[in-house]
């Protein structure tokens, strides 16, 4: 499931050697002449794509009204690795069974490059994605993100919390969650790395052991309430703060509908990122369309569609400074200047912080998160 696949799949990379595809342009195309072939192709095949994920309904919507083209919408459920086998078992096929783009967790991004998966290509956009989340031959680049948020149940919690510092205060006895044990999810991991990389003042080395450290005295003060937090704890009262991705955390509000009183507050401190890429297949049927439709993705249009399905474009930070983003969409979000800060980690940097807490979190907080 795509929800699985976000929280899993960041977590198994290996570092990427460079792959040069001499027959494609790594280059934004000219748009009148990638539209003409695209539209002669016809026809443009994604897979893993729910409509009811990031707004892809809308965003796949968009582009057949804009360009004219048939999408051909395989496996919707499907997950990151099922996307890297659908292009391996396809390399001869042009068929409807063979992907031209995959959406796929940040680890597959430098492996997919690695094993000649991908082909580059980089948009007319390209300048605008942060480089920390692209690859500099074009081969795949960050889509979308969450970030790490305090999600509050406010019918209980009156003093708001603003930074990973309030949750240590009095206020907080038996209110602060995480989603999952520490020690192997990765929403959880990244929750302990990122109250470490506010309590380290930014320093990334030191983030995994000052999250232990962070979390051992929560734990001791009474704060931290050993349960996996979702919006049912939420509601239930069990946890009237889990710390979650953004995006998760702002579903758990509309679905609630006010039963209780959500608040999805990012921290002033310790913002930390998690990204999906986007790939075009090296063996892609349509790749007029694979870039056309990679355009259409990193477009002020395209980025904001993601936006109203609560997952932050890439490009959000420039689309922010640059008022690109519709008032209605902003007032559902929190204060954009709150993900200026955002830290996007290496995956050698995730990977460390994953063995460090698998291997001392036991000894230095002492207690299992459960269900």
């Amino acid at each position: 499931m795509k929800t699985t696949k976000f929280l899993t799949a960041v977590l198994n990379a290996t570092v990427a050697s460079t792959f040069l595809f001499a027959s494609t342009a790594a280059f934004a195309d000219n748009m009148d002449e990638l539209v003409a072939a695209a539209k002669k192709e016809g026809q443009l095949t994604v897979i893993a794509l729910p409509r009811d994920w990031c707004g892809y309904g809308a965003v796949i919507d968009g582009f057949k009204a804009k360009y004219g083209l048939t999408v051909n919408e395989l496996n919707p459920d499907a997950g990151s690795g099922d996307e890297i086998e659908a292009i391996k078992a396809n390399k001869g096929n042009t068929g409807p069974q063979a992907p031209d783009v995959v959406d796929v967790g940040l680890s597959f991004g430098p492996a997919g490059k690695k094993d000649g998966l991908f082909q580059p290509y980089k948009v007319s956009t390209w300048a605008s994605i942060p480089d920390s989340a692209k690859d500099a031959d074009g081969l795949w680049y960050g889509d979308y993100y969450g970030v790490l948020s305090f999600v509050v149940n406010a019918d209980i919690v009156k003093n708001l919390p603003k930074d990973w510092a309030d949750l240590q205060g009095p206020d907080f006895k038996n209110s602060v969650s995480i989603s999952g044990d520490p020690r192997s999810s990765n929403q959880a991991i990244q929750a302990v790395f990122a109250a470490g990389l506010s309590a380290s003042n930014g320093d990334v080395a030191k983030a995994a052991d000052a999250g232990l450290a962070y979390f051992a005295d929560l734990n001791k003060k009474g704060n931290f309430v050993p349960v996996a937090g979702s919006a049912a704890t939420l509601a239930q009262g069990t946890t009237p703060v889990t710390v979650l991705w953004d995006y998760n955390g702002l579903a758990a509000r509309d679905t609630l509908k006010g039963n209780p009183k959500i608040e999805v507050i990012v921290p002033a401190t310790g913002v930390v990122a998690g990204v999906y890429v986007q790939a075009i297949s090296a063996f892609a049927p349509h790749p007029s369309a694979a870039k056309l439709w990679m355009e259409y993705l990193y477009s002020d249009e395209g980025q904001v569609s993601w936006l109203k399905g609560y997952c932050h474009p890439i490009r959000f930070n420039d689309l922010a400074a640059n008022g690109k983003i519709p008032a209605d969409v902003l007032a559902k979000l929190p204060p954009a200047e709150s993900y200026a800060k955002a830290v996007f980690p290496t995956l050698e940097q995730q990977a460390a912080a994953k063995e460090a807490l698998a291997k001392n979190w036991d000894s230095v907080v002492g207690v299992v998160v459960g269900k």
